[in-house]
């Protein structure tokens, strides 16, 4: 005789559709932005005042200009010291990075994380109708990774 389950019938396991996890469900939307004609001395101060590593570079409209990041800061900070010239004066305009990668916010979070892998980026800004609406970084898509804990990623 064999083994007999009393268990009963088993509802078989939904597969979580991956393309439902979007970028925007994760991404920072209450966002620290800065503007061209700052000074990169105001910068760093924000920068540490809320522990970030960067933040987007935005006009009067919202229009993402470039990025400016602690390396961009600590660039201006070493050519000022050796070109002996004053950091008051040095403006973001200058330091920041002008050419931004962006990711779309209806991207899947695992294609997002891919991307960074790839790109070796810390963040991206996701625009809407050619507006800052937010940016995902790469500790966005660790909380999301802990908020899904337990779910069935893959499918198996």
């Amino acid at each position: 005789m064999g083994i007999i389950s009393f268990q009963g019938a088993r509802s078989k396991t939904k597969k979580q559709d991956e393309t439902q996890i979007k970028v925007s469900d994760y991404m920072t939307k209450d966002l620290i932005t800065f503007s061209p004609d700052q000074s990169v001395m105001e910068v760093i101060e924000t920068l540490i005042q809320h522990k970030i590593s960067g933040g987007p570079v935005v006009d009067a409209n919202n229009q993402l200009l470039g990025i400016i990041s602690e390396g961009d800061c600590i660039k201006q900070l070493n050519e000022s010291r050796y070109y002996n010239m004053p950091i008051e004066d040095a403006r973001v305009e200058n330091f920041m990075v002008k050419d931004v990668e962006t990711i779309d916010g209806n991207l899947n979070i695992f294609d997002a994380a891919n991307k960074f892998l790839e790109t070796k980026r810390r963040r991206f800004p996701i625009l809407e109708d050619g507006k800052l609406v937010g940016q995902i970084s790469q500790k966005d898509i660790m909380k999301a990774a802990l908020r899904m804990n337990g779910h069935n990623w893959w499918g198996k």
